[in-house]
C-alpha cells in the first residue's frame, strides 16, 4: 500500500494542478507563472543531487566501484536520452509559436501537452527507481528517502499541471477538456515508475546508472526549458526566487525525511 501510495502522490499534484483551471479566470499571472516554473526548477535540481546522484554515488562505494563513474555515466546518458526525445517527439513550449521535434500536423493544443509529458518521463523514472531501491534494500535508500521525492515531484508537479491546464483553456478548449488533458500529460510519470518497479530484479546491477541517469534527464529539462521559460522577458528575478524556493524546500524534504 506504501508503494502504491507513493507512486500516486506525484500524478495526485499534476491533477490538483490542472484543477485550477475550475478556479482561475484567465491566464496565469505572468509573474506567478515565472515564480512557479522556477520552484519547479529548484525542486528538480535539489532532487537530482539529494535524491539520485548521492545515493548513486554511495551505493558504488558500497559495490566497491570508483565513486564517480556511474554517476558520470548515468548522468550523461540522461542527457542524451532527453536530447534524442526532446529532438523526435514533436512539442510546443509555453509561450513559443515554433513547435520543437519532429515535423507533424499535431494540433497546438496537443503538442502543449506532449511538452509537459516530455518533463514527467525523468520524474516518473526518478521516482520509480527511487522505490526500486528500497525493494532492493541494502542500497542505502529509505522508504523515507523515496517518500521525499516522491513528495517534491508532486510539489513542482502542481504548477505544472496549472501552467499546462490554465493555457489550453486559454486557447479555447473547453475547462473539463483542459483538465482532462493536464492530468494526461502526468499519466506518464506512474506509468513509468511502475514499469521501473517491474524491472526491478533486473535493474540491481546498474542501479547506480539508473539513479544518476534520471538525474540527467532531470537536469536536461530544467536547463533546456524550464529555467529560460523563467528568465525570458520581464520579472526574471522572480524565476530566480522561485529556484531559490524550490531548491530549498526539496532539499529540507530529502535530509528530514530521508
Amino acid at each position: 500500500m506504501q508503494l502504491i501510495t507513493g507512486l500516486l502522490i506525484p500524478f495526485l499534484g499534476t491533477a490538483l494542478g490542472a484543477s485550477m483551471v475550475f478556479l482561475m479566470k484567465n491566464k496565469i499571472n505572468l509573474k506567478i507563472e515565472k515564480l512557479l516554473l522556477g520552484f519547479a526548477s529548484g525542486v528538480m535540481i535539489a532532487a537530482s543531487v539529494w535524491s539520485l546522484i548521492i545515493p548513486s554515488i554511495n551505493m558504488a562505494k558500497e559495490q566497491k566501484v570508483i565513486a564517480w563513474i556511474p554517476a558520470s555515466i548515468g548522468f550523461l546518458f540522461g542527457i542524451v536520452f532527453l536530447l534524442i526525445l526532446d529532438s523526435l517527439i514533436p512539442h510546443l513550449h509555453l509561450e513559443s509559436d515554433k513547435p520543437e521535434g519532429l515535423k507533424s500536423k499535431l494540433k497546438k493544443t496537443t503538442m502543449m501537452v506532449l511538452a509537459v509529458t516530455l518533463h514527467n518521463i525523468p520524474e516518473g523514472m526518478a521516482v520509480g527507481v527511487t522505490f526500486a531501491g528500497t525493494i532492493i534494500g541494502n542500497t542505502g535508500i529509505t522508504m523515507a528517502g523515496a517518500f521525499a521525492l516522491s513528495i517534491g515531484i508532486a510539489i513542482q508537479n502542481f504548477p505544472e499541471g496549472a501552467i499546462i491546464s490554465m493555457p489550453l483553456k486559454s486557447e479555447g478548449m473547453s475547462k473539463p477538456k483542459a483538465f482532462l488533458y493536464g492530468v494526461l500529460s502526468g499519466v506518464v510519470e506512474p506509468i513509468g515508475a511502475i514499469i521501473t518497479i517491474l524491472l526491478t530484479n533486473a535493474v540491481v546491477p546498474i542501479l547506480s546508472y539508473l539513479l544518476s541517469f534520471a538525474a540527467g534527464a532531470m537536469m536536461y529539462v530544467v536547463v533546456e526549458e524550464l529555467i529560460p521559460e523563467s528568465q525570458a522577458g520581464e520579472h526574471s528575478n522572480i524565476g530566480t526566487i522561485g529556484v531559490a524556493l524550490g531548491f530549498v524546500i526539496m532539499m529540507i524534504l530529502d535530509v528530514a525525511l530521508g
